[in-house]
């Protein structure tokens, strides 16, 4: 059977506006960025004279949308730009940069009209901060949306009737696995003990995929006096919010506890096997996340990957990853933790290299994802309200 390429569409209540997008989540190549390259559909009738306008932002929200602090919005726009797409400035073919614009210009006919945005190379990917079963509004977020409307001019107040909002996503792809295997190494030396306690902990490599289980090696070679017990292994997602207040959220999305002991005098050497999924977090407040929980394609954020030149401020938030393995030393003066940690990376396996033909034929789909259980969503799908 011929494969079709999927086209995903939304329409304005009033039908004056529709917008037709090939694709919903965008690249980050670190250095290029997938331009949004679209058509909106106009029904001159429902227009009455008004022009049509395209509007690509991304924004850094903390907090409830209307939250405001002694004059301050806890929101900002990172990037924002708009451009008239009807009536035209240009002919059609000079503002038609890609082949599916071009496939789409012919299916949809002479009321279509082509957009096409590129992305700064200094903006954050999308990420969010998951939110508390009891909260309400807006969560901390850094989001990109694809917004097109109807008015006299592009900076009057928007008439939801007549406009298109669509949320997408900017993502990044793992870069060329190193042959870096991370590892840390360290001694403990305690009171009234003659010898040390060795410690090392190491990952096989230092780029694991969403989904993928992370195996980590332990070795203990214990020459203390001291007992080691309580031997735990934790997946640890370290969030900096650092636009506005440099918050730091430490979560612990995957754990292994043992029964694991190493008594005076004997050694360990074992593999641990964690799986840091959303699967086991979805319910936990302050878990970072790839775009929005409304929609089940999402998973634990990626880590960030800063370009050299750009500054780390106008990220939003940071994403990091680390293993950290602690287990308690016991011994005839009392008890003290030991803890050894290696940093790693969590991201998306980049995809095989679509071939350079597309499908001819072509589907349309609304431009929704499959929602989850328990969330209610208003007349605006792209704003639902958390139950």
């Amino acid at each position: 059977m011929t494969p079709k390429q999927v086209i995903f569409k939304k329409v304005s209540r009033d039908k004056s506006v529709a917008v037709y997008l090939a694709k919903r989540d965008f690249v980050d190549h670190c250095d290029f960025v997938d331009p949004v390259d679209g058509v909106v559909v106009i029904d001159p009738t429902q227009l009455k004279g008004r022009k049509v306008y395209v509007m690509l932002s991304c924004t850094f929200r903390y907090g409830r949308q209307d939250m405001d602090v002694m004059g301050v919005a806890f929101r900002r726009d990172l990037f924002l730009v708009t451009r008239q797409v009807y009536p035209e400035l240009q002919d059609k073919e000079k503002l038609t940069h890609t082949k599916i614009q071009q496939k789409l210009l012919r299916k949809l006919g002479d009321n279509a009209f082509p957009f096409f945005f590129e992305f700064p190379d200094n903006l954050p990917c999308s990420v969010s901060l998951q939110p508390g079963p009891l909260d309400e509004g807006k969560k901390c977020a850094v989001e990109f949306e694809v917004k097109a409307f109807c008015g006299e001019a592009q900076d009057e107040k928007i008439d939801k009737q007549s406009s298109v909002r669509l949320t997408i996503r900017k993502i990044q792809f793992s870069p060329e696995n190193t042959e870096l295997a991370p590892v840390a190494e360290m001694t403990f030396e305690f009171l009234m003990s003659e010898k040390p306690l060795q410690v090392k902990l190491s990952l096989p490599k230092e780029t694991f995929y969403h989904g993928e289980v992370l195996k980590a090696n332990v070795e203990i070679t214990n020459s203390s006096s001291r007992n080691i017990k309580d031997i735990s292994l934790s997946v640890e997602q370290v969030t900096n919010v650092v636009l506005y207040s440099n918050d730091k959220y430490v979560k612990s999305v995957a754990k292994e506890e043992t029964d694991d002991s190493v008594p005076s005098g004997t050694t360990l050497k074992k593999e641990y096997t964690l799986h840091p999924l959303l699967a086991y977090n979805k319910d936990r407040r302050g878990i970072a996340l790839d775009g929005r929980l409304k929609h089940e394609d999402t998973n634990l954020a990626s880590s960030s990957i800063v370009k050299q030149e750009v500054l780390k401020e106008i990220q939003g938030m940071l994403v990091s990853y680390k293993v950290v393995l602690k287990m308690i030393a016991s011994g005839m003066v009392g008890s003290s933790e030991v803890s050894l940690e290696v940093p790693f990376k969590l991201m998306h396996s980049k995809p095989e290299a679509a071939k350079e033909s597309e499908p001819d034929d072509m589907v349309f789909e609304d431009f929704k994802r499959d929602y989850l259980k328990g969330v209610v969503y208003g007349d605006d799908d792209e704003s639902p309200a958390e139950l």
